[in-house]
């Protein structure tokens, strides 16, 4: 069986969440082929980075009008068609032409609306697959042509039941991660009293930019902190070899080894992010959210308490981390609440899955 995984690098959660499932998928079923193709890139060769960039810039400064789109748009019923759209319809056509898969999942709204116009088009019944990367029932994810969703949790199932998505078409699997973020944790393996904090600024390495939270968080007793600095190749130079008690790491493929050795993580609530901890079973103090996506993920973690919400002001922040990595109780607590979140999480949904996509579809399997 031949699987396309359509995606785009609007950050790098979706193109990330499409990389994981191509492994699980490949782990499962593997005589199956799984290509991952990043559709903006393959459409306009020439022209994708620059509208990452651009999409880059409208979410870090111009977030309040991108909030202000995201919220009105929410339950929306009316479906504008996307920029470009002729042209994305004409490359698409052409790359199922090419690679003739047997099913198409997609892991970015604008890629499973294309695929939804295109099947309805044509009259198609290629099954397609919508893996939704960030706990959201946004309408932008919504289409009459998807035949299987798959979702974060319980609760956005119930949301997505609750805009008229049939139950059967709706698979709670946990936003994919990789394999090695669900291997057993390392945890215990130091010093009596000691506590490892894991600060991670996502892709481009957001991190607090003044010297003296690192020299504030240096000097915390008994806690090694390591930062993970992404593609912030400016604050790794600044940042790497000068403090004692936090080694600083640049891009890494590894993170799955960092989150197995920490006791906390201090991050962005990214989708993907909440779930490699979730996977991990790490407890996550997450900075006050900018972007709606982000304060519904945010809203989740709080709401089944595995992690709290850390203040944008150095000073209060250094204070969360250190209220929290002091108390044992609440530390044992939040990683309880992780394994049962993991629990929830449909047994046998890739089966599921891969029953649904190889029946046309895929209604009946489900």
């Amino acid at each position: 069986m031949k699987i396309l995984i359509l995606t785009g690098k609007f950050g790098m959660g979706h193109y990330s969440a499409s990389q994981s499932l191509r492994l699980q998928l490949l782990g499962a079923f593997p005589g199956s082929q799984v290509e991952v193709v990043d559709l903006p890139a393959y459409a306009i060769p020439d022209a994708s980075e620059a509208i990452y960039k651009a999409f880059s810039l409208l979410v870090t400064r111009g977030s309040g009008l991108y909030n202000i789109y995201y919220k009105a748009t929410e339950n929306a019923t009316l479906k504008a068609r996307p920029l470009l759209s002729d042209l994305f319809q004409d490359k698409l056509g052409e790359l199922l032409w090419e690679e003739r898969p047997d099913a198409v999942i997609a892991t970015h709204p604008f890629c499973a609306r294309l695929v939804a116009d295109y099947k309805e088009e044509v009259a198609s019944d290629l099954p397609l697959v919508t893996c939704i990367t960030d706990l959201s029932s946004h309408s932008e994810w919504l289409n009459d042509a998807t035949d299987c969703y798959l979702v974060g949790s319980r609760d956005i199932r119930d949301r997505l039941v609750a805009k008229g998505v049939e139950p059967e078409r709706i698979l709670v699997t946990g936003i994919p991660v990789k394999p090695e973020f669900k291997r057993p944790a390392q945890r215990g393996h130091r010093g009596l009293g000691e506590r490892h904090l894991l600060i991670m600024g996502g892709g481009l390495g957001l991190l607090p930019k003044k010297d003296k939270f690192y020299e504030e968080l240096n000097a915390m007793p008994g806690v090694r902190t390591t930062i993970i600095t992404g593609g912030n190749q400016k604050l790794y130079d600044r940042l790497h070899g000068r403090y004692e008690h936090i080694e600083v790491v640049g891009f890494t493929d590894r993170v799955y080894d960092y989150m197995a050795q920490a006791d906390l993580m201090l991050s962005k609530p990214g989708g993907i992010t909440l779930f490699e901890t979730i996977f991990s079973e790490l407890p996550i103090l997450a900075w006050e959210p900018f972007l709606q996506q982000e304060r519904e993920n945010a809203r989740f973690l709080i709401r089944h308490q595995i992690g709290r919400i850390a203040p944008k002001e150095p000073e209060a922040c250094l204070e969360a981390i250190t209220r929290l990595l002091t108390d044992d109780i609440a530390l044992a607590r939040m990683g309880q609440n992780m394994r049962r979140l993991k629990g929830q999480l449909e047994a046998q949904s890739l089966e599921r899955l891969m029953a649904a996509l190889t029946v046309g579809a895929g209604k009946e399997a489900l």
